[in-house]
């Protein structure tokens, strides 16, 4: 059994990311950490976890644990990570995993200089109707790939929210943006040339709450938008020229709605579903991780997908800035 440390009790952590854990066949829940020793001891009481310290550096110190799970605010992630690896930790942090694309190298040298894992927390990619997307553009289902429009949204405007402090790494583009990019690139294959892109700031907060962005591909475009102002919304859809695929609920299935997507065969005039039931991505996220880390053969996202994600994103800032087109 992997042996997991977690840094923090953070929301997402608590209610999604533990649980998934305990629930997982070759992982068990070992300890908790917190700047606080009584939030720490009363999350490991609440999920069973045996051990609980009053630092993340006494846990990472600890021989108890295998690997850990990083849920602070985006800000901390390269950080602790590195600290993690350092001390022989596997890694497992929350997306993204960095703000700029550039301070990934760090993370490639720790992980090879001490012989970890470290991955970004992408639970999507594990997701079997993601899976089956891909295998769907893959087969020609729909034709040529022309055109992926997208949407993800909520509302929030709570000062103390991580979200919307520019100081801890909020904003829409690295909370949510990351997602209509991530899926694309993994659906895919391939990677973006160039972007265009639209970018609204919060006056009180400075943080980016609505992007749009168009981003090119050559063979197809990338267009989306995300907003943390905006009544909660998720969609995506991939068109080609013979059909196209549309994804209930693309990125919090069991949240917005069920797992679900529809083949649309213009050729046929018929619609496929496809459907996959009460999927837990946070646990077959776990299970990978923890499978990879102990050397079996298991696909996780890598720190050179990060890159290429976190390059996307650079490019969307620098094009909401210039107006222009930038170069990823």
């Amino acid at each position: 059994m992997f042996r997991w440390g977690v840094l923090s009790t953070a929301k997402i952590g608590v209610t999604l990311v533990i649980p998934a854990i305990c629930n997982a066949e070759n992982s068990v829940l070992a300890a908790i950490s917190s700047r606080d020793l009584s939030k720490a001891r009363a999350i490991a009481d609440r999920f069973g976890a045996p051990l609980a310290f009053g630092s993340y550096e006494e846990m990472l110190a600890s021989d108890e644990i295998d690997g850990v799970y990083i849920p602070l605010p985006t800000s901390q992630h390269v950080e602790w990570s590195l600290k993690a690896a350092e001390a022989g930790k596997h890694v497992l942090c929350e997306k993204p995993i960095s703000l700029h694309a550039s301070e990934i190298a760090a993370l490639q040298r720790a992980r090879d200089t001490n012989g970890v894992l470290i991955s970004e927390a992408f639970m999507v990619t594990y997701h079997p109707q993601w899976l089956k997307v891909r295998e769907l553009i893959a087969q020609g289902a729909i034709g040529q790939l022309r055109q992926v429009q997208s949407a993800f949204t909520y509302f929030n405007k709570d000062a103390t929210n991580m979200r919307n402090q520019l100081s801890l790494g909020g904003g829409a583009l690295p909370d949510i943006g990351v997602y209509p990019t991530v899926v694309t690139r993994f659906v895919t294959g391939k990677e973006p040339v160039r972007v265009m892109a639209s970018i609204e700031r919060d006056p009180d907060f400075g943080t980016d709450r609505y992007a749009s962005v168009r981003a090119d591909f050559e063979d197809f475009e990338l267009n989306f938008y995300v907003a943390t102002q905006l009544a909660a919304r998720q969609s995506i859809a991939f068109h080609g020229d013979k059909g196209y695929i549309e994804v209930l609920a693309p990125f919090n299935t069991g949240k917005y709605d069920h797992a679900k997507i529809t083949l649309h065969d213009a050729s046929h005039g018929s619609a496929t579903e496809y459907n996959f039931g009460n999927v837990d991505h946070y646990c077959l996220e776990i299970e990978a991780f923890a499978r990879a880390a102990q050397g079996e053969d298991a696909k996780v996202f890598t720190l050179e997908d990060s890159v290429c994600n976190q390059k996307l994103i650079d490019a969307v800032y620098r094009a909401g800035d210039s107006g222009h087109w930038e170069t990823v």
